[in-house]
């Protein structure tokens, strides 16, 4: 069976890899040193953090607000849910 993608049977001529081919182990980082590596790793994580968009001050006073509001509103109803759980089961077990 055979469509326009091809089959499942007959691979298509891309998909084959060949098998003469050699792998390098280890590629570019294979040649440098563990502490070269960490150097390179730490430069990286700066230039990721330079892309944040750190929220301003205000931006922040709100999420920490919200945050703490929603935490508080869960507390109570977990606490809710607690207690009447409890005072059914002391009810149903005497």
């Amino acid at each position: 069976m055979t469509d326009a993608v091809g089959s499942i049977d007959m691979p298509d001529a891309q998909d084959e890899a060949p098998e003469s081919r050699k792998t390098r182990k280890g590629g570019k980082r294979g040649k440098k040193g563990p502490l070269k590596r960490l150097a390179i790793f730490y430069r990286q994580i700066v230039a990721e953090l330079r892309k944040v968009v750190w929220p301003s001050r205000n931006q922040l006073t709100t999420y920490t607000t919200v945050v703490i509001i929603f935490v508080v509103i869960m507390i109570g109803l977990v606490t809710v849910i607690d207690y009447g759980l409890s005072n059914a089961a002391k009810y149903v077990f005497g």
